[in-house]
């Protein structure tokens, strides 16, 4: 795609026949997204051509724009829309803790190991977000180190600088991903592009900027006009961005997955599944069942019987086989998966049964009405798009 050219749907990426859309670990991933920036150039002919010729680079990661619903709201993001680049592959699962985790270390989910929302670790299940274990809303970092859980360096130990909201700084899942970079906070996001410009001035080669608006909205409000808005909000936003950067610097936009619109439509795990069931992980559209001893086989032929209709029932060994999560899976990571996958194809969200939640302050519970984490084409493409700087 040129330069001011119309972002463009690439053929049948709208179409069920292309799940799963696997990752291409090899090529023109997320995953692989650090090791070409900071790699020779001739590597990574991929790269929109911007990225190749500056001399610096702000890396931004937009959570939650897919290229399907990029595409969709093309006429709300002029700037963007002009941008150099198309669209690449996210990670498995398509989801914020795994993807995030992929592009700043330049490893496959397989090898770092955070493989997913909810992780079965240490017997448990850790709400890797939150940094949450079981059902205790207490923090967990004491007792799940997460530099032990996720110990590779971000930016293979460069000291690259990472613009994120300030309350994020120091959480679990921060440190698991970002241990030792030097952060730099933000509190409203029109303080983005001033931190950008003071980083890049000061001579930073490479910085990393984080925004989650996208990402918020759609699970809150779906698809609509609240989604509208803020697609065009992240476009006055890049134009903010490429508006301090001098003409020699780029930004360099992706994301870390789609969405698809769930709604209502939730399948509830049945009893047979549940009684030959010790633990359930992932995610509502990538859901890790764990057998209880000796009862994988039963549990896989009860899960396809149930759930086959609705997307992918695999056994582990077949994802592993297929290298869903990369070439290499290390021993940590592997057993943190589950015997038996439900991976949704059609719109719908694998669900644990459980009572209905209270509502709080006499307020209706929130519902999440977008979601991802599996590998349709909404869920795994992102953009990967390039500009210049604009200041004269």
């Amino acid at each position: 795609m040129g330069n001011h050219n119309q972002l463009h749907r690439p053929e049948d990426s709208g179409s069920t026949a292309t799940f799963p859309v696997l990752p291409d670990y090899q090529g023109a991933c997320l995953s692989n997204v650090v090791p070409a920036l900071l790699g020779p150039s001739e590597v990574a002919e991929w790269l929109p051509a911007p990225i190749r010729s500056a001399k610096a680079v702000v890396l931004f990661l937009v959570d939650g724009m897919g290229w399907e619903q990029l595409l969709d709201r093309a006429e709300l993001t002029p700037v963007i829309s002009a941008m150099e680049g198309g669209p690449i592959t996210t990670v498995a699962p398509s989801t914020t803790t795994t993807a995030l985790t992929s592009l700043v270390t330049g490893a496959a989910p397989g090898e770092h190991g955070l493989i997913g929302y909810q992780i079965y670790i240490q017997g448990q299940v850790l709400n890797a977000l939150r940094w949450t274990a079981g059902d205790k809303p207490a923090d967990a970092r004491k007792t799940i180190v997460p530099e032990q859980v996720q110990p590779r360096p971000a930016f293979f130990g460069r000291r690259v600088p990472a613009v994120g909201r300030s309350e994020f700084q120091g959480t679990g899942f921060t440190r698991a991903h970002l241990d030792g970079v030097d952060h730099r906070g933000y509190k409203l996001t029109s303080s983005i592009a001033v931190e950008v410009q003071a980083l890049v001035d000061g001579g930073a080669p490479l910085v990393y900027a984080y925004y989650d608006g996208p990402d918020r909205i759609a699970h809150e409000y779906g698809f609509g006009p609240y989604l509208d808005a803020e697609y065009a909000e992240v476009d006055r936003l890049v134009a903010q961005i490429l508006a301090v950067l001098p003409p020699e610097a780029a930004l360099l936009l992706v994301s870390d997955h789609g969405q698809v619109m769930v709604g209502d439509a939730k399948v509830e795990l049945v009893h047979d599944v549940m009684s030959l069931t010790s633990a359930i992980s992932g995610e509502a559209r990538f859901r890790w069942l764990h057998a209880r001893p000796n009862r994988a086989g039963e549990l896989l032929e009860t899960a396809i019987e149930r759930y086959g209709r609705y997307g992918a029932v695999l056994g582990v060994q077949q994802i592993l086989d297929e290298g869903w999560f990369g070439p290499y899976v290390s021993p940590e990571a592997r057993s943190r998966m589950g015997d038996v996958a439900l991976v949704a194809c059609d719109p719908v969200a694998f669900v644990e049964p459980k009572p209905p939640p209270k509502s709080s302050h006499g307020r209706p519970p929130f519902q999440l009405v977008a979601r991802h984490g599996s590998l349709t084409p909404a869920e795994m493409l992102v953009p990967c798009l390039a500009g210049f700087g604009k200041r004269a």
